[in-house]
């Protein structure tokens, strides 16, 4: 499949899932892996959530491990309708400012009305492809994003733009660049061809995953440096012999 069809059929399939009336995790299809649903899990932070702004569609809690503080101005990539914009809202409080971008109008709508809805006056939400980020350079503190970039084809230019709009380090303060934190789909072992251009599974977060190793060399490529795993689980039921996929909770910080 080519680049256009695939984004094609990504913005179409999440404008389905943005005019639902309820989160894709109240069918079936976000699957009965116990170990992995522990990994998105909003009910364990104990935090208020909007009603309508958990899709169900995470592989990853990644405002738990990004080190949000008061004042901080995050970006969201790939935001849906919200859910891990608000969360960290509240991380960064009055005097910090959140923004979501996301290429689907249906789901930029939706995360606005949420917005409203929870009183938020901190965050924005931005139409925009996160391989062309309409954001600012080093003007980001962290940068967050949940199962998102695995739907992009270009996945280094992703990071490439991560890098750019997080802040430089600052050589007379001492402060240290900007980092993110970043959940998604990985594989291992060569994954079957007729997996790798099944659009379903494009849209469903799978066929488009990149290697881990090659994923983690894009990053070092990027210009990250303290790149570290946190969350790395292993999705049985993709499980073939010598393949699979897994999703995984990635760290890293800007060096220059």
């Amino acid at each position: 499949m080519d680049d256009i069809t695939i984004k094609t059929e990504v913005r179409k399939h999440y404008a389905d899932i943005a005019l639902q009336p309820k989160s894709c995790c109240d069918s079936d299809c976000c699957g009965s892996d116990d170990a992995i649903n522990q990994l998105i899990d909003y009910g364990g932070l104990d935090a208020e959530i909007v009603e309508g702004a958990n899709l169900g569609l995470g592989c990853g809690l990644p405002t738990v491990n990004a080190g949000i503080r008061s004042g901080d101005t995050v970006l969201d990539l790939g935001s849906g309708a919200g859910i891990d914009v608000f969360l960290s809202a509240k991380a960064v409080g009055p005097t910090g400012h959140v923004i979501g971008v996301d290429m689907t109008p249906e789901m930029i709508d939706r995360a606005r009305a949420n917005a409203r809805k929870g009183n938020y006056t901190n965050v924005e939400f931005r139409l925009g492809e996160i391989e062309h980020l309409p954001v600012a350079d080093n003007s980001v503190d962290i940068v967050i994003s949940n199962c998102v970039i695995n739907l992009v084809p270009d996945k280094r230019a992703v990071y490439d733009e991560i890098h750019r709009v997080l802040r430089s380090p600052d050589a007379v303060t001492g402060k240290a660049g900007g980092h993110f934190s970043i959940s998604d789909v990985v594989t291992y072992g060569e994954m079957p061809e007729s997996i790798r251009n099944d659009v379903a599974l494009w849209t469903g977060c799978i066929a488009g995953a990149m290697d881990r190793d090659e994923y983690l060399k894009i990053i070092h490529a990027a210009g990250f440096v303290e790149v570290v795993t946190n969350k790395f689980a292993v999705y049985d039921y993709l499980k073939g012999d010598d393949y699979g996929a897994a999703s995984i909770t990635l760290e890293g910080r800007k060096s220059s």
